[in-house]
């Protein structure tokens, strides 16, 4: 995956923002501010920056400029800011920023802007979604893809696709079903639990509690995708 370099001076942004990427596969970088980034950008090369405008020794669109004129800006940056003009915004999109983000940043821009930056290069795709099927002919795979079938070539693993007992206490059958259905959604995701959140509509914190109190194992997903 890629090397992406996080600049910010609120350590709250910084932690996020790395564990989010870095459930995604990639490997993060963290600076505080412009000196950290600049000895960052000079060491690792990272594939993708998302740079703080607002930081207290040199703010972030000097820092792009100053990159831009040396001809540094090899790479595309991403700009952050919770208090930032449209002025500010269109600055440093005139210098080369590759986009901008206005904080709080969603999960779902976030992962939309870094995916774009790093595929920047790369020509467009076209994905057309298979037609969702009606609520009478869905099957249980559906209803866990939200709506659409499994691809043939996609089988789902051995426990995903047992019989589940009925004749047991209410609890139990629950708890056999929401243990397959995470485990499932953990496989497809290659054990992103970002993702996997994303999916299920569940809050990160929540969900962690919940495959443990389950008994999800969360490494096979991750060892699946290695």
């Amino acid at each position: 995956m890629a090397n992406i370099l996080v600049v910010d001076d609120e350590l709250g942004i910084r932690d996020l923002l790395s564990e989010i990427l870095g459930d995604e596969g990639h490997h993060v970088e963290l600076a505080e501010n412009a000196a950290q980034a600049r000895a960052a950008r000079a060491r690792s090369r990272p594939d993708l920056v998302l740079l703080d405008i607002w930081m207290p020794d040199t703010d972030g669109v000097t820092l792009l400029k100053e990159w831009s004129t040396g001809g540094l800006l090899s790479m595309p940056v991403i700009m952050m800011s919770g208090h930032a003009t449209i002025d500010t915004a269109v600055e440093a999109t005139r210098i080369g920023a590759q986009a901008f983000l206005e904080k709080p940043i969603t999960l779902q821009k976030l992962l939309k802007a870094v995916e774009h930056g790093l595929n920047r290069n790369a020509p467009p795709k076209t994905v057309v979604a298979p037609p969702m099927m009606p609520a009478t002919d869905m099957t249980v795979e559906a209803a866990m893809t939200h709506g659409h079938n499994l691809p043939v070539a996609m089988e789902l693993g051995p426990q995903a696709r047992q019989m589940f007992e009925l004749d047991k206490p209410l609890r139990e059958a629950r708890d056999e079903f929401e243990k397959n259905y995470f485990e499932f959604h953990l496989a497809k995701e290659g054990g992103s639990m970002t993702r996997v959140a994303e999916k299920t509509g569940l809050e990160r914190t929540h969900l962690y509690r919940k495959l443990k109190q389950l008994g999800v194992d969360l490494s096979r997903g991750k060892r699946g995708n290695v």
